[in-house]
């Protein structure tokens, strides 16, 4: 258990001292990823107004039914695809990546090339 707590406050400390050089503006916004045990998260945001321009996650019902799971590697796929697919219609294209701590690696990567192969740029 305490194992756990320490993994969770070295990936805080991780995401804070990235978050002090990624910042994302109206032109090229954020585009940040949150993992819980079942959900995968993916928000844009502009740090400068402060406001999320858009945001995708295993919860919305459009991809729940989609999914027969909701934590895997598949399941951060569906969500970059559909992140990507939100900021093609808000007329973003450039993105800053922010992967809030967590290796780039397994869902992380997934949802990452996702987003590059619907059409993001970063």
């Amino acid at each position: 258990m305490i194992k756990q707590l320490d993994k969770k406050a070295l990936r805080q400390k991780r995401h804070l001292r990235v978050r002090k050089n990624v910042r994302g503006t109206s032109e090229k916004p954020r585009l940040t990823v949150f993992k819980s045990q079942k959900h995968i998260y993916a928000q844009i945001i502009d740090d400068t107004k402060g406001v999320t321009l858009a945001s995708a996650s295993t919860t919305q019902k459009q991809l729940k039914e989609k999914l027969e799971k909701t934590w895997d590697e598949n399941a951060a796929k569906e969500v970059g695809k559909l992140i990507a697919e939100k900021a093609k219609e808000k007329g973003i294209t450039e993105i800053v990546f922010d992967r809030s701590g967590y290796k780039y690696h397994g869902k992380v990567k997934a949802l990452a090339e996702a987003a590059r192969e619907t059409g993001l740029k970063f």
